[in-house]
Parts: structure tokens; C-alpha cells; sequence
């Protein structure tokens, strides 16, 4: 994999306003850093809020460990570095560092996407709805390898029963 070109986002344009509201987060390669880990994530939904100057407000909440584990937040401040297709984001999680993050996958219908970085290091599998189905989540870790990530790194991401 380290001879792969880095992933890009989709080559269409993302409607932004379409895109923005809940996310659950039902599979994820975690992130798992000093400051920030969702390696033990249940319950995972991320929000993205469009604002009036174009930054994208951006809460991930999920509890740790368990079901009723402690709640964990975290709140990056994202805004639009693709104007072309608005599949490609930077993202902030603290000052002064940014990210990149990709759309790499988004259905016509706007209830999946896969988002990824460049490297393929982390990725996010996120539906409109938490039970998705077993064959589904599957296609959608199939899209994800398609993708060129190792899914042997996914973990699924309990959600309790809506």
C-alpha cells in the first residue's frame, strides 16, 4: 500500500447544505493520539453545521468504553479547501494544526459516505441511521478497500437500538 497515490475526494460536487446534519459513525479505522482517541467509541454520531462565513462546525460525540461510558466530544472547526467539488476539507482540532479530510464516497442519496485522509492512515464509514444491516455495512467496508484502506484496521462502532 505505500506505493498507492493518495486518496482523493469524489469528483463530483458535494451539496454542502445536503451533506450537513447527523452522521453515525458505524465503523471507523480510530484515531488513537495523545490529545484525541475514539479507539473505544460506542455510540458515535458527528454533526456538521454549515455557518454563514463557510466554516463547518463539527461535534463528534460518542461514549467511551461502553454504552454508558463517559461521554466524549470533540469539536474541530472544518471549512471547504475544494471549492470544485467541496469533497475536500481542512480540519482544525487545535491551533495551530490542520488536516485534510476527503469525501472519498457519498451516495446519490446522501445517507452514506466514507470519509478518509490522503495517507489512508483512518477512515469513517457514516450512514444516516445507526442499524444499518449486516450485508450493508459490509458493501460499505467493501467500498472502503475498493478505497485501497486496510480494513483489517476497521472496528465497527456499537449503537444501541434506536
Amino acid at each position: 500500500m505505500a506505493d498507492q497515490e493518495p486518496l482523493v475526494g469524489i469528483d463530483r460536487r458535494v451539496d454542502l447544505n445536503r451533506f450537513m446534519g447527523d452522521w453515525y459513525v458505524v465503523a471507523s479505522i480510530p484515531i488513537d493520539l495523545w490529545f484525541a482517541s475514539e479507539a473505544n467509541a460506542y455510540n458515535g454520531i458527528e454533526t456538521y453545521e454549515l455557518t454563514d462565513d463557510g466554516r463547518i462546525l463539527t461535534t463528534y460525540t460518542f461514549n467511551d468504553g461502553s454504552f454508558s461510558g463517559e461521554v466524549v466530544q470533540f469539536n474541530p472547526v472544518a471549512w471547504v479547501d475544494n471549492l470544485e467539488t467541496n469533497a475536500e476539507w481542512k480540519m482544525q482540532f487545535m491551533w495551530p494544526f490542520r488536516s485534510t479530510y476527503l469525501i472519498a464516497y457519498l451516495d446519490d442519496n446522501y445517507q452514506e459516505t466514507i470519509i478518509g485522509v490522503p495517507s489512508r492512515k483512518y477512515v469513517w464509514i457514516m450512514t444516516r441511521t445507526a442499524n444499518i444491516g449486516e450485508a450493508n455495512l459490509e458493501r460499505l467496508i467493501g467500498i472502503a478497500r475498493d478505497l485501497g484502506h486496510d480494513t483489517d484496521r476497521i472496528r465497527i462502532i456499537p449503537h444501541e437500538s434506536q
